[in-house]
């Protein structure tokens, strides 16, 4: 109870935000706007806003495949399974999940893989992809209208980082794709939130929706959801923002009609 007394919440935010503002390594958020710009504006300026950086995207590379992926893994089989044969990967980091995939899914030779990211992590994908010996299955583009036209447009752990909204993607496509996979997107059951998160060397805007109003935004653009789940196990709190501490990850699958 005494957290809640006025003297004692400003001494925990305060000493919240040094910690928030020294983080490496873990998972932070803080503070609540009224847009996604506000956020932006809002993040401190000890470190770079944005994830635009070659070496930091070098050292965030895995292959690691988490409990998490396997939703989205498993409709990328499926898709794969059933002729799809060109995947736009919206936020695909340095190709992440291009690489830790094939371990699972049986990639065809027809395969066009392509990760859309910003400048400095596609510098950097596109050098990994060559010490791997990577060929013309995988490309890369910084450009998310690019994904027009290809069969699944797969969006794992992106939404909440971009300042478009899932509907102003979809409707910059000159044709939509065949399939829509989302995985680890942030959502609240009740309310929108726009915060700041913490990348350990840099901060970034944050963009928490309402889950149905995410639902409404592939419905209203002609899709058809085909499966739902909510990525258990994968945390994130909001300290000192109502309702920050319901906010969890969801996905889904959705084709169009």
């Amino acid at each position: 109870m005494l957290d809640h007394l006025p003297p004692v919440r400003k001494m925990r935010e305060a000493a919240y935000r040094r910690k928030f503002i020294d983080n490496v390594d873990e998972h932070l958020f803080m503070g609540s706007y009224p847009s996604f710009e506000a956020a932006a504006a809002a993040a401190p300026t000890s470190k770079p806003l944005g994830f635009d950086n070659a070496e930091e995207a070098r050292k965030l590379y895995s292959q690691q495949v988490f409990f998490f992926d396997y939703p989205g893994l498993f409709w990328l089989g499926r898709s794969l399974e059933d002729g799809m044969r060109s995947v736009f990967d919206l936020g695909g980091h340095a190709g992440i999940k291009f690489h830790a995939f094939r371990r699972m899914l049986n990639y065809p030779p027809d395969l066009h893989w392509t990760v859309c990211d910003v400048p400095g992590v596609v510098q950097a994908g596109r050098e990994i992809a060559a010490e791997r010996g990577v060929g013309k299955e995988l490309d890369f583009t910084t450009d998310f209208r690019d994904a027009s036209g290809y069969d699944v447009l797969f969006i794992a752990g992106t939404l909440q980082f971009m300042p478009e909204t899932l509907t102003q993607v979809i409707d910059a496509l000159a044709v939509k794709p065949r399939r829509i996979i989302l995985n680890t997107t942030a959502v609240h059951a009740d309310r929108a939130i726009f915060t700041v998160h913490s990348l350990g060397f840099g901060f970034s805007p944050y963009r928490i929706q309402r889950y149905d109003d995410l639902i409404a935004q592939l419905t209203n653009a002609g899709y058809k959801r085909r499966d739902a789940w909510r990525n258990e196990g994968k945390p994130i709190d909001v300290p000192f923002v109502e309702g920050g501490d319901s906010v969890y990850y969801a996905g889904c699958c959705f084709d169009l009609l």
